[in-house]
């Protein structure tokens, strides 16, 4: 294995981790910005206001999602498995 396809391996896994968790992270971002602007129009600051909102935004982005993300990863371990072969070379 060369240096090259080492770094290409660790750049490809970095884009997947990033797409696959993009759904989940933009939805949380959105759900945080969306409390805080209720918080601060109507000033109320409770903590348990800011995390239950986004603990449910995630979660459903998770259920719409997760087939996307596992087809997503099984391509990608299905490519990483099949070009064995050739990464022994």
């Amino acid at each position: 294995m060369t240096t090259e396809l080492a770094i290409q391996f660790v750049n490809e896994t970095l884009k997947i981790a990033l797409l696959i968790s993009a759904p989940m992270l933009i939805s949380g971002l959105i759900g945080g910005v969306l409390v805080a602007i209720f918080q601060a129009v109507t000033q109320i600051q409770e903590m348990t206001l800011t995390f239950i909102p986004k603990v449910l935004a995630v979660a459903i982005s998770l259920l719409i999602f997760f087939p996307w993300m596992v087809a997503t990863l099984k391509d990608f371990a299905i490519r990483i498995f099949t070009n064995i072969p050739f990464y022994i070379r």
